[in-house]
């Protein structure tokens, strides 16, 4: 359980050198090749009719595309709003806007550097150097994520909830599915150990962390453990008193417009998708993704579980994987690539700054 938060929190300050897109290696850009190509293969076997797909989308409701983006303009907000509360806490200064940007450009690390691991890694980097805080940077890297893998836990657990009810759910599935939920949060919440045991834990931090860094080759200072435990604490202790409020508000707004968005194509493609199946097809595919953090962004783990799960709910092939590609393509690919934009921004917004502080 310690071991899983303790690598989280070791790439969170390892992957900060990977922020800036003439750092990353080839092999990095081959791996987004990799899964795009294996998305499409996943996907292309859920195509029974090309022509229908393509009378779908001749049909299609823009009005609803429209909105669609609309909210997902919202969702990067609610998200970046998250990104804010959290600096706010720390008496830090942070606007929402650049909060969002920060959390765009972490989604284009995220796509090749390991998934939602790097995008807190990216998030506690961007937010440190903003801040020159390493406490505010600790929580907004982390907290997030735990917030929003809760979120999606919950909308996993009641679209399990729904398959079991409707009779589509075999006894090996719901065993496989509570494997999956008790790893994401023992892969989310298992550093928080630190609270009751904080001098217990120290002791098997220090000592995974002194042999990580040994096999790595890497210096190590077991100081540096101590007061990341201690800004972990320190910030537990603030949400404590009833802090966490605004922070979850950003984090489960963005889950539930991201949700939004999808409902929205379907509704684009003349097709009302039941709550249930919302659920079920929404939150099992995430589930999984963040256990399979291998492929980064869910590339093809979202896509091939989203389509199996609705067409065997009932979902014509045609209309789900149209709903499907319009869906990720405005929630994953389009931020993603803004992404790159924003990271260059900030980039340049540093380096501007630099001149000032040295005077």
């Amino acid at each position: 359980m310690i071991k899983i938060g303790l690598v989280q929190r070791n790439r969170m300050e390892n992957l900060e050198t990977q922020s800036t897109p003439n750092k990353k290696k080839f092999w990095q850009y081959l791996i987004i090749l990799v899964v795009l190509g294996l998305a499409v293969n996943l996907l292309l076997p859920q195509i029974s009719d090309l022509t229908s797909s393509w009378k779908v989308v001749k049909t299609m409701t823009w009005w609803a595309v429209g909105l669609a983006f609309v909210f997902l303009v919202i969702e990067y907000l609610s998200y970046g709003y998250c990104i804010h509360a959290i600096v706010n806490l720390h008496d830090k200064k942070l606007s929402t806007p650049k909060g969002t940007l920060i959390v765009m450009a972490a989604t284009s690390v995220g796509l090749v550097a390991g998934g939602w691991f790097a995008v807190a890694g990216s998030i506690f980097g961007s937010v440190r150097r903003e801040t020159n805080d390493g406490t505010t940077a600790t929580m907004a890297g982390i907290l997030p994520s735990m917030l929003l893998n809760l979120s999606i836990e919950v909308v996993a657990i009641l679209g399990i909830l729904y398959l079991a009810i409707i009779g589509k759910l075999t006894g090996g599935q719901l065993i496989q599915y509570i494997i999956f939920i008790l790893l994401l949060t023992i892969a989310t919440f298992g550093y928080l150990l630190a609270l009751v045991l904080p001098k217990q834990t120290f002791r098997v931090i220090n000592g995974v962390l002194w042999r990580w860094n040994r096999f790595r080759k890497k210096p190590y200072s077991p100081q540096k453990t101590h007061e990341m435990i201690n800004n972990v604490l320190l910030s537990w202790k603030e949400l404590a008193r009833g802090n966490w409020k605004k922070p979850f508000l950003g984090a489960f707004g963005y889950i539930a417009f991201d949700m939004l968005v999808m409902f929205l194509f379907f509704k684009a493609v003349g097709y009302d998708i039941p709550i249930g199946v919302l659920f079920a097809s929404y939150g099992i595919p995430f589930l999984l993704s963040k256990i399979a953090f291998i492929f980064p962004g869910g590339i093809g783990v979202v896509e091939a579980s989203m389509a199996a799960i609705q067409t065997s709910l009932g979902v014509p092939n045609e209309i789900s994987v149209v709903a499907i590609l319009g869906y990720r393509l405005f929630s994953f690919w389009i931020p993603t690539l803004l992404g790159f934009a924003a990271m260059g921004y900030l980039s340049r917004s540093r380096n501007a700054l630099k001149p000032l502080t040295q005077k």
